[in-house]
């Protein structure tokens, strides 16, 4: 006997005590309180029923980057899922998870195995060996099967539930870890167009200031204009070719975030130049039903969590119950090599052990509720996450929608500032306007063509948020309940 548990390795001549022990000894456990619920995101947003919206609704799809852009980025998005090292490690946590599941089943099923030991050893001449062994060297030798068997008294299922969800929580967080890469890597691919094409604009800027700078030259040398206004347009000329180095650079930088993206070397990408044109935004949808947020692989693999969580409350209730093994072994033991088969050397054994938890009601009922605790914590980690994913995707509608008008706006407010710098330049070059005149609507205008470029690049940074926001296009077959 030992404190806090029994083990009986024979029924006969114990079954009183057994039963006895069973009836006044085993734990109980206290009545559980109600758990945590999930909520739900259609009652969250009080939507109609998931078949009530619209099939529209039904976006993004698989491969939704394509939408967005060339087949470039479709090919660079490629890569990045083959060769990122960091969804290798989520897909090794996988294989990890799937072997524990594996070992799970396994334990369900007897085993047999087969022992041989084959021992020179020196018998004692002053213990307990007869006369005929004392003090000699003799060959101690034992073959043996063994078989055992655990009758599943509940605890195989929650055993197999916790096991399943942990494994379909790393598969769901390899999905979550692609979606997150290749909106990653066309974020990326936006911001590096926006760079190019504001390399574009600032070099369009300074071919304009050096016709600018000759023009006003000219009107100097002609006693129209004086040295403080040629100066003036050399600083312009010499300020634009620092911007233009400073983009340089920054998109330099996005190269290479977009190769280590990728599982590249920096230098990799260092030709790419993705143009802003090539992007094309894609139109919102009319209606976005809020159940799609359940298909989100972060919010899966979080419900997964839960359900795994719940597997592993249930095992530790069953701890209150008795264990029993059935346990049989047969075979040969001898001393010395030459009577190993004999018949008298046949050994053999069978019955039970017995495990009653006997008087481990506190220790048992501490570990029912720290289980208890983690799944609440879990089913509130899912609850945030999911108030979260609402959130974000109720922002990134409500961007979309703002920079559309901003844009037609935008459109308008460019068509202006050009018309106004050719009228401006006109003047100018008649006499009829300073220098200072010209100067303050160029710097009208190259603002105005900058903020379309912005407003473009927002679009479609927004656009791929949203697409991240709901899950990018992730389907999965199996889930756990969801709300």
């Amino acid at each position: 006997m030992s404190y806090g548990s029994t083990r009986f390795r024979y029924w006969p001549g114990y079954g009183l005590l057994v039963l006895a022990s069973f009836v006044l000894g085993c734990a109980k456990p206290r009545e559980a309180s109600p758990g945590r619920a999930l909520l739900s995101p259609v009652a969250l947003t009080g939507q109609p029923a998931p078949n009530a919206a619209p099939l529209e609704a039904d976006w993004p799809g698989p491969r939704w980057w394509r939408a967005f852009g060339p087949d470039d980025l479709d090919a660079l998005v490629q890569t990045a899922l083959q060769r990122q090292p960091g969804l290798q490690v989520a897909l090794a946590r996988v294989r990890q998870a799937q072997a524990v599941l594996e070992g799970v089943r396994a334990d369900d099923q007897a085993t047999l195995s087969l022992n041989l030991d084959i021992s020179a050893q020196r018998f004692t001449e002053n213990g307990l060996s007869p006369p005929a062994l004392a003090g000699r060297h003799r060959l101690n030798n034992a073959v043996q099967w063994s078989a055992r068997w655990e009758p599943d008294l509940g605890r195989m299922q929650p055993l197999l539930e916790s096991a399943m969800g942990r494994e379909r929580t790393a598969q769901a967080q390899v999905q979550a870890a692609r979606m997150l890469l290749a909106a990653g890597v066309a974020t990326r691919w936006t911001e590096l167009a926006r760079l190019v094409e504001m390399q574009t604009l600032t070099e369009r800027s300074l071919a304009q200031r050096q016709a600018m700078l000759g023009l006003v030259a000219q009107r100097q040398a002609a006693g129209l204009d004086t040295v403080l206004e040629l100066r003036q347009a050399e600083g312009l000329i010499a300020q634009t070719r620092v911007e233009l180095e400073a983009l340089a650079e920054a998109a330099q930088r996005e190269r290479h975030a977009l190769a280590e993206l990728s599982g590249q070397s920096p230098e990799a990408l260092s030709a790419l130049k993705p143009a802003l044109a090539e992007l094309r935004p894609v139109p919102l949808p009319e209606q976005i039903a809020a159940d799609l947020l359940g298909r989100r692989a972060d919010l899966v693999a979080l419900r997964w969590t839960v359900a795994s969580l719940e597997g592993d409350v249930a095992l530790a209730r069953v701890q209150f119950l008795p264990n029993v093994n059935l346990l049989a072994f047969a075979g040969l033991s001898s001393i010395g090599l030459g009577r190993l088969i004999d018949a008298g050397s046949r050994t053999y054994g069978v019955g039970p052990a017995l495990r009653l938890p006997l008087f481990e009601t506190p220790r048992l009922q501490a570990r029912l509720d720290e289980q208890q605790a983690l799944r609440d914590g879990a089913v509130e980690a899912y609850n945030q996450a999911l108030i979260a994913a609402l959130r974000e995707v109720a922002d990134e509608t409500a961007s979309l929608l703002s920079i559309e008008r901003q844009r037609q706006a935008q459109a308008q407010a460019l068509a202006a500032s050009e018309s106004a710098y050719a009228l401006a330049l006109q003047r100018y070059q008649a006499g009829l306007v300073n220098f200072l005149t010209v100067l303050t609507v160029e710097n009208t205008v190259i603002a105005q063509r900058r903020l379309d470029a912005e407003l473009k690049a927002r679009e479609l940074a927004t656009g791929i948020a949203l697409a991240r926001a709901l899950g990018g296009g992730y389907r999965s077959d199996t889930h756990p309940n969801s709300p």
